[in-house]
């Protein structure tokens, strides 16, 4: 049965003067952001000496897609770019495999530390990376681990994936508690485990939330700069952030500056493409759960 049209809100010319400086101020940073991205992007097109001189929109000498090669092959991209992608795909995954039956359990089961896990959990999203941080640096290249890339690449993933827990957790963990219990009554009903129930049937309904903590999961881990300046301590091990950075301080001797905006619309480019397809479950997934 097709659902019934909602009916349509009268306009309301006072209400929306009120609202009419949070328009100006979003359409401000909206026309903000498309005209710098807009520049950077023509800037990766053109030349060096036409981005020096101002006319890097004007594309005298022509469309110049060999900044991208260059930037991919010569720059070492590729190498940040896998680097990011491997962090964050193995990241994420194991923030949902850890986060989403902890937030399920936290959320439906009562039990004498529930509350004080999610109070730790609360209060670990407000402690500062930089304490956990160095100390841990100590520890660590104290065993020597750094010294193999795969030991080093384990190492960064798992602190990735623990720093992001409490975030990830409490995000799922209001999210099932907004899914009814019906859903669980009936499962049990039918004879279905506890165990069962959450993978088969509680985890598909919680796809909204699981897509939205996943995608700013990624965004996070794919932007990090501090952990992996750390702990990376060799080009095949960095990502695009400080592999960006290192990149931006040898244009001081190889000044391809053109290669070097196109090089950040590469890195740009895959939050850019989840953002424009996941938006409709960004938004499901932030403005809350199923309820009924």
């Amino acid at each position: 049965m097709a659902k019934e049209k909602e009916p349509r809100r009268k306009f309301n010319l006072k209400k929306e003067l009120k609202l009419a400086p949070g328009y100006l101020v979003l359409i401000l940073w909206v026309i903000f952001t498309i005209v710098l991205l807009g520049w950077v992007l023509c800037a990766s097109f053109s030349t060096t000496a036409e981005i020096f001189q101002g006319k890097a929109l004007k594309f005298e000498s022509g469309l110049h897609f060999e900044n991208y090669a260059k930037a991919w092959n010569g720059s070492g991209v590729a190498g940040f770019f896998g680097n990011s992608l491997l962090y964050s795909i193995i990241s994420c995954t194991a923030l949902i495999l850890v986060c989403a039956p902890a937030a399920y359990v936290l959320s439906r089961f009562d039990f004498i530390a529930n509350k004080a896990i999610q109070t730790g959990f609360v209060s670990a999203m407000g402690v500062p990376a930089i304490m956990v941080v160095l100390p841990l640096f100590s520890l660590i290249s104290g065993m020597g681990i750094l010294n193999n890339n795969i030991a080093a690449r384990v190492v960064l993933i798992i602190l990735y994936v623990g720093i992001n827990v409490p975030y990830t957790t409490i995000f799922l963990l209001t999210f099932f508690s907004n899914i009814s219990r019906t859903y669980e009554e009936a499962a049990a009903i039918d004879g279905c485990p506890p165990m069962r129930t959450f993978w088969k049937i509680m985890l598909p309904m919680a796809q909204s939330g699981i897509v939205t903590v996943t995608i700013f999961n990624f965004i996070n881990i794919w932007n990090e700069y501090f952990l992996s300046l750390i702990f990376a301590n060799s080009d095949s091990l960095k990502p695009v952030a400080p592999g960006l950075y290192s990149m931006i301080n040898s244009m001081k001797y190889t000044g391809d500056w053109a290669g070097m905006f196109a090089a950040v619309i590469i890195v740009f480019l895959p939050t850019f493409i989840l953002y424009i397809f996941l938006s409709e479950k960004i938004i499901g997934g932030v403005t809350g759960g199923i309820k009924g």
